[in-house]
């Protein structure tokens, strides 16, 4: 999906960003295919590509050879958006991940939240990112197996710069 093949998938392009997405990335993993826990991507995908396929792409790549083993339409069972940012509304992205609708989406969130070694950090760092001035885009999604997998995806798009997916998935 990147535009620059030189780059390894998921890592941040040199950007004025790059600091806070590798901050980020330090706190809730590097680019990955294992499947579960939680991965940081961040890509230069094409700007007129819409945002839920660029999250769909990551999504598939994180699961690796689970998508594959267990199809398409398990993974995507729970597939929903469930928060678009409304650009008219202040950027707080620990706000909006406490307030997402659904105990599931809610329960991911938590963890997301507050799951790591230390949850100031990891939310100084989801802020540094996805509350930025030119993160023109926000999506959070539901994502999961329908039974005993579930998590989100929350995908932001900088000012047609790059594209950065927080991936989580637990059982």
């Amino acid at each position: 999906m990147s535009n620059s093949s030189s780059q390894p998938v998921g890592e941040p392009p040199a950007s004025p960003h790059t600091a806070a997405i590798e901050q980020l990335q330090a706190i809730y993993g590097k680019p990955s295919q294992s499947g579960f826990g939680s991965a940081v991507f961040c890509d230069r995908a094409d700007p007129t590509l819409l945002l839920e396929t660029v999250a769909l792409h990551y999504y598939q790549y994180f699961l690796g050879d689970l998508w594959e083993r267990f199809g398409a339409a398990t993974w995507l069972t729970s597939w929903r958006q469930v928060y678009l940012r409304d650009p008219a509304h202040p950027r707080q992205i620990v706000s909006e991940l406490q307030t997402l609708p659904g105990s599931a989406a809610q329960g991911a969130a938590d963890l997301i939240l507050t799951s790591i070694s230390t949850p100031a950090a990891g939310q100084q760092a989801l802020s540094a990112v996805y509350d930025d001035p030119a993160m023109t885009d926000l999506t959070i999604y539901t994502l999961g197996d329908g039974a005993a997998m579930s998590g989100l995806l929350i995908a932001g798009r900088y000012d047609h710069e790059a594209t950065v997916l927080l991936v989580f998935l637990l059982d």
